[in-house]
């Protein structure tokens, strides 16, 4: 049996493969065989490109259904897809020379206006841009057969590398294997409900797990269709909502559909599912969503490494501040620090097992043997404790990772931006909650006696060098930072004394 994630998603919409899959508001209209026939022609380009199975292929494009496609190529091709964030830059050594340099990818995918940069950067890969002119990934793949064998994959080969951002030392790529997509895509559709009538508002990124795999998996293993939005336009939404009945997004789009006044439950009244993740649901968020549509919101539990681990359930009790009980297949456990079980209620480290859980960490043999227990938990790195009834409620992390609009930042490299600037001594960076982004990133900064850069001067020198998304929303500056009798940074009392500024 062809363990490829692309055969088993073949599987389940060849019979519907005329129907629509991507519904482009002004645009097209893109059929399942359409996307068939594109990522089959992209599959032959590829490899045309010098390609073998293995291969890692980069992609930083803007949204589109191309791009998707793309990602599918890849799957059918037995390549390894790097999808990268579109606000990473050619210019940070943190961000897109590090990744390049560690994936070491035959084939790099990137936008107009990054080419030549990266060509530069990366002689030694294949850099195209996805659309544009003969050179282009989509014109070499214009005259290419639009029909494909996909490649037979073994259930632990490698289908992506995510990088996933972590407190200390260098990002890490997350290697996710056909058995990890696979298994996890079938129990979402199950548990989630998803059927042929479904349509999905897709308003999320494709760089990261929920876009590309949640989103994405659910749709094409239950041939239904998806809204294909560029991005996240309030207005927009609202619009298109009553055509929808699911919609799947961070924290941050519920809050901003909350504020506008046109959204309300006749809005809301085809869907039939909302779906957060990404980064923690506030309570007060959910009942306010409830109050103004009637709908409570479905909270789910993953990470890049894992994909979904725990949800509410479609039918029973959503309870606010939970992220409900393991998924079938799933096992979580809380424990102390000594790696016995906690007791329920009590607050512990969150553990997961199952075959959704990652292959390990790319070119960090070592690092993945930390990350897992002797009897093979992979150790999330978050706080959280069970409940009686098995619903897991995050407290905390364990790490000081900050999750602003769903997307995870990484402190110590924003740290070192803002120490090595004239004037600085030292720097912590932290997040605070915030109702739009559920965390705002906010520097607190020791200057040296004498000239200091601004607030303004600081934000605007890292604007141009890291990814806006990483930009802190405000600087404070102080004449020391708090530290315990070891003399770390006590972040904790940083953040309790910005959180109401």
């Amino acid at each position: 049996m062809n363990a490829n994630l692309y055969a088993l998603l073949h599987d389940h919409f060849v019979e519907h493969a005329e129907q629509p899959c991507l519904l482009l508001p002004g645009g097209p209209v893109i059929h399942y065989d359409d996307l068939d026939a594109t990522s089959a022609r992209i599959a032959h380009a590829l490899l045309a490109a010098g390609c073998r199975a293995g291969d890692r292929v980069a992609a930083q494009v803007d949204k589109s259904w191309e791009a998707l496609a793309l990602y599918l190529a890849c799957l059918r091709a037995g390549l390894v897809y790097l999808p990268l964030n579109t606000g990473y830059q050619v210019s940070s050594a943190n961000e897109l020379p590090y990744f390049f340099d560690d994936a070491d990818p035959a084939v790099i995918v990137c936008r107009a206006e990054v080419l030549d940069a990266i060509t530069a950067l990366r002689p030694q890969s294949t850099v195209m841009t996805l659309h544009g002119e003969s050179t282009s990934l989509l014109a070499r793949a214009a005259d290419k057969s639009g029909i494909f064998d996909t490649v037979h994959s073994r259930p632990d080969d490698l289908a992506a590398i995510l990088y996933t951002s972590g407190t200390t030392g260098r990002s890490k790529g997350a290697m996710i294997t056909h058995r990890n997509l696979g298994s996890n895509a079938l129990t979402l559709v199950e548990q989630w409900g998803f059927t042929r009538g479904d349509v999905l508002l897709h308003a999320l990124p494709i760089y990261h797990v929920h876009g590309l795999f949640v989103a994405c998996h659910c749709v094409m293993l239950s041939a239904s269709r998806m809204l294909w939005l560029p991005k996240f336009d309030v207005k927009e939404v609202v619009a298109l909502l009553p055509q929808a009945t699911v919609m799947m997004g961070v924290p941050t789009f519920y809050t901003r559909l909350l504020s506008e006044p046109g959204f309300d439950a006749k809005v809301c009244r085809t869907v039939r599912l909302f779906v957060s993740g990404s980064a923690p649901l506030l309570p007060d968020t959910f009942n306010a969503f409830k109050a103004r549509t009637g709908q409570a919101i479905l909270e789910r539990y993953g990470m890049t490494e894992t994909g979904m681990n725990t949800s509410n359930p479609l039918m029973g009790a959503r309870v606010p501040g939970t992220v409900g009980p393991a998924l079938p297949g799933v096992s979580v456990r809380v424990v102390d620090d000594q790696g016995r079980p906690c007791a329920a209620s009590a607050v512990g480290s969150i553990e997961v097992k199952g075959p959704n859980v990652y292959a390990g960490y790319w070119r960090m043999p070592e690092k993945t043997r930390e990350e897992f227990s002797a009897d093979g938990y992979f150790r999330t790195g978050d706080l959280g404790e069970l409940s009686p009834n098995g619903y897991l409620k995050i407290v905390g992390r364990a790490k000081d990772l900050i999750i602003s609009g769903g997307l995870n930042i990484y402190p110590k490299e924003i740290e070192e931006k803002i120490d090595a600037l004239p004037g600085i001594f030292e720097s912590a960076v932290i997040g605070v909650p915030d109702s739009d982004f559920g965390e705002a990133v906010t520097a607190v900064v020791v200057a040296r006696p004498g000239a200091a850069p601004s607030e303004s001067e600081i934000i605007s020198t890292l604007k141009a060098e890291i990814a806006a998304f990483k930009v802190p929303k405000r600087v404070h500056f102080v004449e020391d930072l708090p530290r315990n009798a070891m003399g770390k940074v006590e972040k904790g009392v940083l953040r309790q004394r910005y959180a109401v500024d």
